[in-house]
């Protein structure tokens, strides 16, 4: 498959920080898992790939500039085109040696977003897409799930955890929708999550809490895969509401609606 030379300038840089990571996951598997330990490690495992993601971006891209989760904002010399980078989503999960985590890239064009990626370096699953142009893992074609009845959905979350507020609005909802579906999956990557439903793998998702660096590129997938994406009121304001809801337009409209309507009861 043709890739271009934007989307050949991200893939290097995600396997390039990747062989860091893939290392110090498995030194993170031999430690003692404490609060202290293994926690520093990580940090320093996520630092040491934004660095060098970033090295690599503006090596490719002069002058772009750059939203990053450890770095914060970098602004470039190019005012119209940034990056917005996790070099490690699911870090629990890698503190834990679960191997589900992700780098993930978006890049923005004056505050649009034209292409995003995201990859899983322990399965090898680069899943990317780039406006206009479809949204692919590895080199398969990525289409969003057609089901058309929650009855028998699959849906990804994130779980509030100890320091965000509102378990009991969560419950509400996690209640509601495990209610009408089949199933509900928490992986504990965002990233991941918005790429399975770009791969048809998960029906719908739907989580609050999230930053832009956690969904950016995430989004796009999900677009090119031919799927809808909005915040839970239906806008397409998800960097600043921090809340996102994704899957087919069917899936996204029916929970969206079924988590509003959980928040009114009780």
């Amino acid at each position: 498959m043709f890739r271009s030379a934007l989307m050949t300038v991200m893939t290097e840089a995600a396997r390039k920080a990747s062989k860091g990571l893939i290392r110090d996951f498995g030194e993170v598997e031999n430690l003692q898992v404490s609060m202290k330990g293994p926690g520093d490690f990580v940090t320093a495992a996520d630092r040491r790939a934004e660095r060098l993601l970033v090295d690599q971006l503006s090596k490719a891209r002069p002058g772009y500039g750059f939203l990053n989760e450890e770095g914060g904002e970098i602004i470039g010399s190019d005012a119209s085109h940034r990056w917005i980078i996790d070099p490690l989503d699911g870090t629990t999960n890698f503190l834990h040696g679960i191997p589900i985590f992700a780098i993930s890239i978006g890049l923005e064009r004056d505050g649009q977003l034209i292409a995003g990626l995201v990859y899983n370096p322990i399965s090898d699953e680069m899943f990317h897409a780039e406006k206009g142009k479809g949204a692919y893992v590895n080199e398969r074609r990525l289409r969003v799930a057609n089901r058309r009845e929650l009855e028998t959905s699959v849906i990804g979350t994130g779980i509030p955890t100890l320091n965000r507020p509102d378990h009991p609005g969560f419950m509400k909802e996690l209640t509601a929708v495990m209610r009408q579906t089949s199933g509900v999956r928490r992986l504990g990557a965002a990233a991941l999550d918005l790429a399975y439903v770009a791969a048809g793998r998960l029906d719908a998702f739907w989580e609050r809490g999230l930053n832009p660096w956690d969904m950016a590129a995430g989004i796009l997938l999900v677009r090119e895969a031919g799927g809808y994406v909005t915040d839970l009121t239906g806008g397409q304001d998800m960097f600043k509401t921090s809340d996102v809801v994704c899957g087919n337009e069917f899936m996204t409209r029916e929970l969206r609606t079924l988590i509003a309507n959980a928040r009114k009861t009780g």
